[in-house]
């Protein structure tokens, strides 16, 4: 850092959402002060590996994995991913019921992500072997998994391909607490001082507010991230996870996280000393 320009890394995901999300600080379309941003694209579960070193100054995470890493990192108040009635699905080739689901090995995209915990949540204990996002549907097409866990812009994209639904784990989520289901969120390092996770807080939420008021351009870089989505898919998938709740979590968003992690503890998925209520959102005021 020279001359007074704070550089700082985001880790975020190579997917439509993300990419609307961080378009204004990817391009530099918006006023940042001395704060310049590096963008380091990477997988979910792997920013989540990254993230319990510290590596990035600012990253997306999936929400279950945050608990391990409460030590070094705030949750902002902006950036969530949440689907409201709608998640991560079980997928399979065959029309089969949940209880046959539950006695095969499921492809699923990672242990740390929220589309794992959400599916031990609802199924328990499951087999299933972990499988990079973007291969868990061609797998399941071929024969090779009976089963799969879905994320991404697979969750639109999932009735042309010709799979099956299980069932969509937003929905069951929604049913059960009544509570949007919390996939993902943006995080800031504790050591750059509150002051400063303020700041860099504002730049990100000034981010996705700019691309939401600037749909155009936004959608037509993210799109680029959609692994061969046409304009409307992506449109529909970036609308899904790019929101108002995107810009603020809301006190139901807040909670959500919270119940969700409570959950995870219950069953063992999540450490047993992390108090949620003590969990600081970034730019909420609270």
């Amino acid at each position: 850092m020279t001359d007074n320009i704070l550089e700082y890394r985001i880790g975020h995901s190579p997917d439509p959402d993300d990419a609307f999300m961080f378009y204004a600080l990817t391009k530099g379309n918006m006023e940042t002060d001395n704060r310049k941003y590096e963008h380091v694209l990477l997988d979910i579960e792997t920013l989540n590996k990254h993230a319990q070193k510290g590596e990035y100054e600012v990253s997306a995470v999936s929400i279950h994995s945050y608990p391990l890493i409460s030590d070094r990192y705030h949750l902002m108040n902006c950036g969530a991913s949440m689907g409201e009635g709608y998640g991560p699905m079980l997928i399979s080739k065959e029309i089969i019921s949940i209880e046959e689901a539950k006695k095969k090995k499921i492809a699923i995209p990672g242990l740390g992500t929220s589309a794992y915990l959400a599916l031990r949540l609802a199924w328990g204990e499951v087999d299933f072997e972990i499988v990079p996002f973007d291969e868990i549907m061609p797998r399941v097409l071929s024969g090779e998994f009976e089963v799969g866990l879905i994320i991404h812009e697979g969750q639109v994209t999932w009735k042309d391909e010709g799979v099956h639904l299980i069932q969509d784990l937003g929905v069951w989520w929604n049913k059960k607490t009544g509570l949007p289901l919390p996939l993902g969120g943006n995080i800031v390092r504790k050591d750059l001082g509150i002051q400063e996770c303020e700041k860099i807080t504002e730049d990100v939420k000034n981010s996705i507010i700019w691309s939401i008021e600037n749909p155009e351009s936004s959608l037509e870089f993210a799109k680029k991230w959609g692994r061969g989505i046409d304009d409307e898919t992506n449109k529909k998938f970036v609308q899904m996870y790019v929101n108002k709740r995107t810009i603020d979590y809301g006190i139901e968003g807040r909670e959500a996280i919270r119940e969700f992690l409570r959950q995870g503890i219950e069953i063992g998925l999540v450490r047993e000393d992390l108090d949620v209520k003590s969990i600081t959102f970034v730019g909420s005021g609270e």
